[in-house]
Formats: structure tokens, C-alpha cells, sequence
């Protein structure tokens, strides 16, 4: 076995106070590769996070009294920035960071019949190839990078191509051979799900046009403003000439999306509202993406964190894991794996996580991963800023949905405050707005049944961040009671595997290994941090813990 030794991460240890939940962290010296396929990605609103910049609160006299949760509340990159100087992702095993989108917003807000909102989510974009200052610098942003991939953290940024942000007083309709404003989607039909605006005011981009259009005259005449006019020009006659791209709607805001790869380095993107747009949009879009992020390595040798591609995942609402590899519009079927996705939101994993016992719900997903979306993966959830029926409103099953979102197949979404029982049932709140409140570090810091919490989550987490075969690899059953299974995972000379048990009885249990390790192998589990030895088959462990994750020592 020692081939295989030097090949797994260095054990995480983590302990407890007294006073609550401390974690201390070994660094990791071995070469497991970053696995997409398996990656552990953590969701959060950028101005729902942390406020690590509280000069930059308001902008664009954005001073209107929004409604509950509704207006911009402080979040910043600055503040992303030292939670993860802090330690707090590695500490939860994160390998990856997917930020709501931070382009500069409309100005002005808006009432959709829940109280006045600005645009603090992201989604209504005003200028792409500016930030919002609501949100921080471009210098920000490299810094975020920067200190991400110090620590072998991808970031994940949010695209939107299918809409601009609402009209306002101080936000004009962008002109009409970009946008229409007219019929609201059915979604009773391709057609009227992709050439139709998702609500009223919210204009939507012709993505599908074919008609050459000039820059929007309020764009032109902002970057004069800002003194940028002739650079923002030329840049964009550089990529027209460069492609042979027409200068359609689609092309010029893939190129400003693009932009953020050539300058930043960010791996990959989540595409916002894809379904809502022809697919052909996607598979270009990603093209670009790859483009530029061969060119960002090429011009940053040093900073090159491995040869994975460019990550693209895709939020196709409604899209479950069942539907293989296609989404079904009614009166037509559409593959977009096959146009520009590496991955698909899940919009199916908590239902099945309800209707499955652990088995059910991993060997389904090891099936589907392993047979008809192999080579590609799913991202799944159990809550998220825009589902308003998360598997547990009410917080009442934190460490269930730990163990059944951190164990399963795919990749995982940690929806910012899932490890810390952070509420989603806010008084005074309408629609969304309650699964959108500010992260509760008090409770982290103070509460010691939220540090309980946040500790179960933390070991999970480095275990799945440790070992690709959790998410990436194949499932098998070794015995249904105690309820033991193990994932293995194979990448070139790369191999891992790991043996698990949840729902274990409390106190002394046996736990056969099958045949994945050997006897006389030397374990560790390392949810307790004790190490046994295969004899018989099997491994015996006495302690008050109802899991085990078992790793070569």
C-alpha cells in the first residue's frame, strides 16, 4: 500500500474548546489533484457575506428606504477576501468560491410589488465592464484571486447574458435592437421561454439577433465620463477583428464577460438564466472562455494553478439530474453539456435527497454520473438564494443535510449560512429576500450549538476536499447494516480510495471494508481521529460518534 500513500492529502485534525468550536488545519503536501467533477463549492452573495469595507456602503445616492433585506447591506470583496486570509474556507473544505455577479448595477431601484430593491444581487447589470463600488475594485478582485489561489481556492464568477437590469429614472432602456420589453415568458415553449423578458421591466437581450448594433449612446458617452471611452473602443475592435464575431448584442457582452478571465485569472463561470436564451449563446460563450483563460496562463506561467480547463456551469432552471443529459422544453430538447457547460445546477437533489434513504440516493447519482453524464457533473443544493423550498426552511436538520449534500456524488453547493443554520425564515421579508440575510457571524462566534454544527460540516468537508472519490468516484454498497460504503476514484497514476458509514450505532461497531483495503491496512478515521487496522475484513471502532470516514494513514 505505501504506493498509494504518499499520493493522499496530510489528515486534517480538528478540535473543540471548551468554549466552542476551534479547528486547526495541516497543511496539505501531497499532489491530489483539484477535481471539478468533485469540487466542494461555496455560494454566496457578495453583499450578504461580509463587510469588509464599510467606506464603500453607499454609491450612486442609492439612499431610497428599500424594503426588509431588499437594499444593499455592506457585503464586499475586501470582505470575502479575509475570510479566506482567515482560514474559514480551508477550514470548511472549500476548493471553490462562486460569488453573485459584481458588475456595476443599476443606479436607481426598483419596486417588483415586494417593496423597493436595488440591484445588491448582482442581476441587474447596468455597465459589464465595471464593477459596482457597492461591491469593491477591480484591485479588489485581484486580490480575492490572488489569496484564493494561494490556497488552492477556485473562484467562480456569475455571467449574465440574457438580461440588462430595469428601467429606471436614472437607468434608461437600453436601445431597441438590443432589448425587447415586450411579452413576459410562458414557458410553455422554447420560443417563449428564450424571445421574452422573465418578468416586466426587466429587459431582455436579443441574444438570437443577427443584426450588427452600435454601442449603446448612455454607455459611450459614461466611459467619456470616466475616461476610458477610447480603451473600452479599442479593445472591442481587438476582439471583433480577432474573431469575426458580428457586433451583435450576444458578442459584445461575451467579450465583456470574457474579459474578466484575460484580466483576472478566475476558473470558471455559472451562467445565469441559460435556458432563456438560444443554446448556440452558450457554446461560444465558452469557446471565448477557454481563450482566454489559455491566454491569462500563457501570460502568467508562475500563478498557473494546474491544467484543468476553464469550468463552466450552467443554472438551466428546472434542469434534475433524471433528465440526463437533456432539458425538455415541452416542444423541444435541448443538450447543454453539449453547448458549452461542463456542468448543471440540480434542481432535483433535495427532492431525491426526501425520497431516498443514503443508498438510494447515492447509488442513483453514482449510476447517472458514472453512465450518461460521464465526463461531465451536477452541481447539487440543498438551499439557494433564489429556491424558496429549501430541504430544511426551518434549520431543524443541519447535520442530515450535511452528510447527504457532502457525501453524494456530483459536486456539492454550500449555500452561505448551510454550515452555520443560518436562518431562511426572516420576519417582515417578502419572496426571496428571506433566504437572502446576512451571514450570522455571531451566532459562529458565540453560539456553541452553531459551532457544533459548523464543526460537522468542517470535518465533512475537508474529507470530501481531501479525497475526489467522495464526489468524483464510483459508489458501492459494502453492507446495509451498519450502513458502509466506499468511492474510488482513478485520474492517470491517481488513485484514491475511501471507505464511509453514516447512521453507525453510537459506542463499539465493526465496520467491514470489503475489498477496497486489504488486512493489516492501517486506517484513519478521521472523524474521530483514531486509527485502526483491517483484521478480518473489517475495522472496529468504539466511540459516541454515529460516522466514520476511513483514509490510508
Amino acid at each position: 500500500m505505501k504506493k498509494y500513500t504518499s499520493l493522499f492529502l496530510s489528515l486534517v485534525y480538528l478540535t473543540m474548546s471548551c468554549s466552542g468550536s476551534k479547528s486547526v488545519t495541516m497543511n496539505n503536501t501531497s499532489k491530489t489533484p483539484f477535481v471539478w467533477e468533485g469540487a466542494n463549492v461555496y455560494f454566496l452573495l457578495t453583499d450578504r457575506f461580509y463587510n469588509g469595507d464599510p467606506s464603500n456602503d453607499i454609491n450612486f445616492n442609492r439612499t431610497k428606504t428599500p424594503g426588509k433585506l431588499r437594499g444593499f447591506e455592506g457585503g464586499d470583496i475586501i470582505g470575502i477576501t479575509k475570510k479566506i486570509e482567515s482560514g474559514y474556507f480551508e477550514k470548511l473544505g472549500i476548493n471553490a468560491i462562486w460569488l453573485t455577479p459584481i458588475v456595476e448595477q443599476i443606479h436607481d431601484g426598483v419596486d417588483e410589488g415586494t417593496g423597493l430593491s436595488y440591484g445588491f444581487h448582482g442581476y441587474w447589470a447596468k455597465d459589464w465592464t465595471a464593477l459596482d463600488p457597492n461591491f469593491g475594485t477591480k484591485e479588489d478582485l485581484a486580490n480575492l484571486v490572488k489569496k484564493a489561489h494561494e490556497r488552492g481556492i477556485r473562484i467562480v464568477l456569475d455571467g449574465v447574458i440574457n438580461h440588462t437590469g430595469p428601467v429606471t429614472p436614472e437607468d434608461p432602456v437600453w436601445p431597441s435592437d438590443w432589448v425587447r420589453t415586450g411579452v413576459v415568458c410562458d414557458y410553455k415553449s422554447f420560443e417563449n421561454t428564450t424571445m421574452c423578458t422573465l418578468v416586466d421591466n426587466l429587459p431582455d437581450v436579443r441574444t438570437e439577433s443577427n443584426q450588427e448594433v452600435a454601442l449603446p449612446p448612455f454607455l459611450a458617452e459614461k466611459w467619456k465620463k470616466e475616461g476610458r471611452y477610447e480603451k473600452e473602443i479599442a479593445s472591442l475592435d481587438e476582439f471583433f477583428k480577432r474573431t469575426g464575431y458580428p457586433r451583435t448584442p450576444k458578442y459584445y457582452i461575451i467579450k465583456w464577460l470574457t474579459d474578466y478571465i484575460l484580466e483576472f485569472g478566475i476558473d470558471g463561470y455559472r451562467g445565469d438564466t441559460v435556458k432563456h436564451t438560444d443554446e448556440k449563446v452558450w457554446a461560444d460563450f465558452k469557446k471565448e472562455c477557454d481563450y482566454a483563460f489559455e491566454t491569462w496562463k500563457k501570460h502568467h506561467p508562475l500563478e498557473v494553478l494546474d491544467q484543468n480547463p476553464f469550468y463552466t456551469i450552467a443554472e438551466v432552471y428546472g434542469y434534475g439530474i433524471s433528465g440526463g443529459q437533456d432539458y425538455d422544453f415541452g416542444d423541444r430538447k435541448v443538450n447543454y453539456f453539449q453547448n458549452g457547460f461542463n456542468s448543471m445546477i440540480n434542481f432535483e437533489f433535495k427532492w431525491n435527497v426526501a425520497q431516498n434513504d443514503y443508498e438510494g440516493l447515492f447509488s442513483k447519482y453514482s449510476n447517472a454520473l458514472n453512465n450518461d453524464l460521464k465526463g461531465y457533473s451536477v452541481l447539487n443544493y440543498m438551499s439557494s438564494h433564489d429556491d424558496g423550498q429549501p430541504f430544511d426552511a426551518n434549520r431543524t436538520k443541519s447535520i442530515e443535510t450535511a452528510n447527504k449534500l457532502l457525501l453524494s456524488p456530483g459536486m456539492s453547493q454550500v449555500y452561505y449560512g448551510d454550515e452555520s443554520a443560518r436562518s431562511l425564515v426572516i420576519e417582515g421579508t417578502q419572496g426571496d429576500a428571506t433566504l437572502r440575510s446576512n451571514m450570522n457571524w455571531e451566532d459562529i462566534q458565540n453560539n456553541s450549538e452553531t459551532q457544533k454544527t459548523l464543526l460537522h460540516w468542517q470535518k465533512l468537508g475537508q474529507f470530501r476536499r481531501n479525497h475526489p472519490a467522495v464526489g468524483a468516484g464510483i459508489h458501492k454498497l459494502i453492507n446495509p447494516y451498519p450502513y458502509t460504503f466506499s468511492r474510488t476514484f482513478t485520474k492517470g497514476s491517481f488513485t484514491d480510495k475511501v471507505v464511509m458509514g453514516v447512521d453507525l450505532p453510537k459506542g463499539r461497531k465493526e465496520l467491514p471494508v470489503g475489498d477496497v483495503f486489504p488486512n493489516g491496512t492501517k486506517l484513519k478515521d478521521t472523524y474521530s481521529n483514531q486509527e485502526v487496522e483491517v483484521v478480518d475484513g473489517k475495522v472496529v471502532i468504539d466511540n459516541d460518534f454515529d460516522i466514520v470516514l476511513l483514509e490510508l494513514i
